[in-house]
């Protein structure tokens, strides 16, 4: 299925990070190029995977009758089209026939999946602030891996070997210190300038002068670019541990896990 084959998804996570229900209107529901079963919607609640963050999972039911569901596994974007992976729940039978563009679904996020998707980026975001906090403000933020297995920010730039041990520590009382305080948590597409200005005066170069980019504010610190899921409140990550500090040609990684 080709992606110019529709419009844009409209995102709306985008404006409602902790929306968890929502309708849609169907667009299509085919088999995608590998073969599984997706649809593609007008809007859509569901996050896909991208920008070191797992997609959502969930189900997609007729509005007209929320017994015959699709069960949500596997959530991408390409070209600005949101696609839903998944399968039609066993009980669910006709439900194929009915899936016709046109129709109104309704959208069900799991909760679960959601929240710690959502806990797991957002400290990702806490530790480039305690970088600066710390004094490694050199540091450039670089790729994020935020999922449940082995979550770590990379950055370009390198700790001095000395001063690993030391400034691991120090990460780690800091962001412990910010979650401990807390802070609201918000999310707005603005423009380039106003974004700029949230985010200390400059954004990184690969987001084009003149555009609209999305900015996640954590508090009262500095904002950045980012297009994922977040907590409402910094308390919400609820603690975190910084495991490790790895320097490897000029990078560093640093690596984190949250509490429960």
């Amino acid at each position: 299925m080709a992606a110019m084959a529709h419009p844009s998804t409209k995102l709306e996570y985008y404006h409602s990070m902790w929306k968890l229900h929502s309708s849609s209107t169907l667009l299509s529901f085919s088999k995608g190029e590998d073969g599984r079963s997706v649809m593609v919607l007008d809007a859509t609640i569901f996050h896909p995977q991208g920008g070191g963050q797992p997609s959502d999972t969930g189900f997609i039911a007729l509005s007209a009758d929320p017994h015959l569901k699709f069960i949500v596994n596997d959530v991408r974007s390409r070209d600005g089209i949101v696609f839903h992976y998944g399968v039609i729940e066993d009980s669910s039978e006709g439900l194929e026939a009915k899936l016709k563009s046109g129709v109104e679904v309704a959208l069900h996020v799991d909760e679960l999946r959601r929240k710690q998707n959502s806990r797991l980026h957002s400290a990702g975001h806490l530790l480039d602030i305690c970088t600066r906090n710390v004094g490694l403000g050199y540091l450039e933020p670089g790729k994020g891996y935020h999922f449940p297995d082995g979550p770590y920010v990379e950055y370009k730039g390198a700790v001095p070997q000395s001063e690993v041990q030391s400034k691991r520590k120090e990460l780690e009382l800091e962001a412990n210190k910010l979650i401990s305080k807390g802070g609201k948590v918000s999310a707005a597409v603005l423009p380039y300038e106003e974004a700029s200005a949230l985010c200390g005066g400059c954004l990184p170069d690969y987001i084009p002068k003149g555009s609209t980019p999305r900015i996640v504010k954590l508090g009262d610190n500095p904002g950045c670019p980012c297009g994922g899921t977040h907590v409402s409140d910094i308390s919400e990550i609820v603690s975190m541990k910084v495991s490790q500090i790895r320097i490897k040609k000029g990078s560093t990684k640093v690596f984190y896990n949250i509490g429960s």
